[in-house]
């Protein structure tokens, strides 16, 4: 078994892999670039070296300085995480030739699956079965459109070295192949190095299904089972489960038999993953096999008991796969939420700045919180933005969904914008309770976007309840300051407006033995809670059911948050509730002329110049954030007037970037 391994990533897997590490016995040994010196993992590490700048070119996929530390530190083994240089063959290849163990596939296992149209090739060669399509790289614009037009709309266009959503786009008609084919083409040179791009036929309305494999250098390859993975936005998956509410017994069979075939035939060794893509009627097609663990893997684990990345470890170290087929079971259901540094409320632009207030929900049996941040770390723009995973087990999938709901409305996160409220939305949609799931689901249930949704009428409800009971106990402890010219009346209850979206609603607040009762026109809710103040979460009984409500001061009123909804309120008098409404209101100033970044990032490129005539729809810059490219159009014709930022500023949200006339 090795002595000291190396991981050669960031955040939440990199604490992860670690944690496996140390109760193994193993030292571990962190890298770290100049943005990240104070990071989870770097303080987690037995050691930690220090391998270049933010941008993750010079540093997480510096494959000399990853090679160099570990000489340094006399790591023995390699584990890459996920993304970076996970699958990267060169990066196998040249840590087998400096001696270190690369914990993962070979080399030409990685090489064989990591470009897309070869794997295709040789899935098919192993009898798996494929999704219509081009498996030949398109040399053009042109080629693209003939190869579209021959499959038929729509399509998708894909890097054949892609990976994590990267690279890849839906084209409906010739318009979006050709903007398609250059986007894609951009994001995968700058993901990966590398260009080339392919077309598919699209399966509409398909499930995403993919199968955990475990392989030995010995011959001997198993299959863990199904997750699935279809809730997905821009092609990033959001949650996951094991196993799928899809598959059945046979299907699932057969879907390992194929996946275990495939394994075999690229020599595999390690943790892998096959994907598929799946029809309503269970027709399952090959999309294509990661090789290196995925981030979704402890759906796996808690439903099998297995820990995957032990695997990973003893298989490297030349151990013997000890399961067998037949011991492997996936026990109750387990569903992962990934949590990110987004703005859903903004149309999930990624945000960035300092977690002032991070608190993890209590863990208990079934519920587990892979992390990678802590209080006070700064999220910044250089890296992806998913911040932890938040995994509930239960006894079948409705258990683990309930208590998936319960520990989202307990998780506080301060100080950046993030997907708590979408995640607990989505969980609560009657359809994703159904299992009626594909991967267009979240443009489905949320056709306006998250901003537009609206819950029931009753959560609001309980959310002013709340409102009232935190404002009452203030205004009853202030009533109790000592020093006072007279003395504070005993009061019991009191009349008080909470002001929400602009509409007045009326309560009684009335104390009860063990709690509040409050009274309002859309009904009543009895609240028995543990609420102190400045506390961020206000947990008890409301109605006789447990819940827990963020929450957080928000001027002179309040933000409160549970189950999706978050809602800015505020508890006046009935006589200052009068005089509030009386009072003018500021109009917002008018930046109509201005191209606004819509989130912090680089700005890569600029499309047009001083002077020049743009037409609505016309592409008029590139932001980068987060390992992704968004391109701005421009929403109305007009003339650019001004430039206020150049190509390789950093930018900050809603940071001008050019004036129209």
């Amino acid at each position: 078994m090795f002595a000291k391994i190396l991981v050669a990533n960031r955040g939440e897997i990199a604490c992860r892999v670690m944690r496996t590490a140390r109760a193994m016995g193993i030292g571990t040994v962190a890298v770290y670039s100049e943005a990240d010196v104070d990071a989870r993992h770097v303080r987690e590490a037995d050691q930690a070296v220090a391998i270049g700048p933010a941008p993750a070119a010079q540093s997480y996929l510096a494959i000399e300085a990853i090679i160099a530390a570990c000489r340094a530190t006399g790591a023995d083994a390699v584990h890459p995480g996920y993304g970076f240089l996970s699958e990267n063959a060169a990066f196998a290849a040249a840590l087998e030739a400096a001696g270190i163990v690369f914990i993962g596939p070979p080399a030409s296992a990685i090489a064989a699956m990591g470009d897309k149209i070869e794997a295709k090739k040789l899935a098919a060669a192993a009898g798996v079965n494929a999704v219509p399509g081009h498996l030949d790289v398109l040399a053009d614009e042109a080629a693209a459109l003939r190869v579209a037009r021959k499959i038929g709309y729509p399509v998708m266009i894909k890097a054949a070295a892609g990976g994590g959503g990267k690279g890849m786009r839906l084209a409906r008609d010739d318009a979006e192949v050709k903007e398609g084919f250059r986007a894609a083409a951009s994001e995968a040179r700058a993901s990966f190095a590398d260009d080339r791009v392919f077309i598919e036929k699209l399966i509409e309305r398909p499930r995403h299904v993919e199968v955990q494999v475990l392989a030995d250098a010995y011959g001997a390859v198993l299959h863990l089972g199904e997750r699935e993975c279809s809730i997905q936005r821009r092609h990033q998956k959001v949650i996951e489960e094991a196993p799928s509410p899809l598959i059945d017994a046979s299907t699932r069979a057969a879907m390992g038999v194929q996946a275990v075939a495939l394994a075999r035939a690229v020599g595999y060794r390690s943790a892998g993953t096959v994907e598929f893509i799946v029809d309503a009627a269970r027709n399952f097609y090959f999309l294509e096999m990661n090789t290196r663990l995925q981030v979704e893997h402890p759906v796996t684990e808690m439903a099998t008991g297995l820990d995957l990345v032990e695997w990973m470890i003893r298989i490297a170290a030349g151990e013997r796969l000890t399961l067998r087929q037949e011991e492997i079971a996936l026990a109750g259901s387990a569903i992962e939420a990934r949590l990110y540094a987004e703005d859903p409320h903004r149309g999930f632009l990624p945000s960035t700045g300092r977690l002032v207030r991070y608190r993890e929900p209590a863990p208990g049996r079934g519920l587990r919180v892979d992390s990678g941040v802590y209080e006070g770390a700064e999220i910044t723009i250089h890296y992806d933005p998913m911040m932890a995973k938040l995994i509930a087990h239960g006894r079948d999938r409705a258990a683990a969904i309930a208590a998936l709901r319960e520990a989202l409305d307990a998780f506080v996160i301060r100080g950046v914008g993030h997907n708590l409220p979408f995640l607990a939305a989505l969980i609560a949609h009657p359809r994703f309770a159904a299992g009626d799931l594909h991967t267009g689901f979240i443009a489905d249930a949320f056709p306006g976007g998250f901003a537009a949704w609206r819950p029931a009428e009753r959560e609001r409800s309980l959310l002013i309840a709340v409102a009232a009971i935190i404002h009452h106990r203030l205004w009853l402890r202030d009533n109790e300051i000592s020093g006072r010219l007279q003395p504070a009346t005993p009061v019991a209850g009191a009349d008080w407006v909470v002001l929400a979206g602009g509409e007045a609603h009326p309560v009684t607040v009335a104390e009860t033995a063990d709690g509040f009762a409050v009274i309002g026109r859309s009904g009543s809710h009895e609240l028995v809670g543990r609420w102190r103040f400045g506390e961020p979460l206000y947990q008890g009984l409301a109605n006789g059911e447990p819940i827990a409500v963020q929450v957080e001061r928000h001027g002179i009123g309040y933000r409160l948050a549970r189950g999706g909804l978050q809602l800015d309120l505020k508890v006046l008098s009935p006589r200052a509730a009068e005089l509030a409404a009386l009072m003018p209101v500021k109009a917002p100033p008018d930046l109509s002329r201005f191209l606004l970044s819509p989130m912090p990032g680089l700005l890569a490129s600029v499309a047009v110049a001083v002077g020049q005539e743009v037409k609505a729809g016309q592409e008029l810059a590139i932001v980068e954030a987060m390992k992704m490219e968004n391109l701005l159009r421009a929403e109305r014709d007009g003339r650019v007037a001004r430039m206020h930022a150049a190509p390789g500023d950093s930018l900050a949200a809603d940071q001008p970037i050019l004036e129209f006339e």
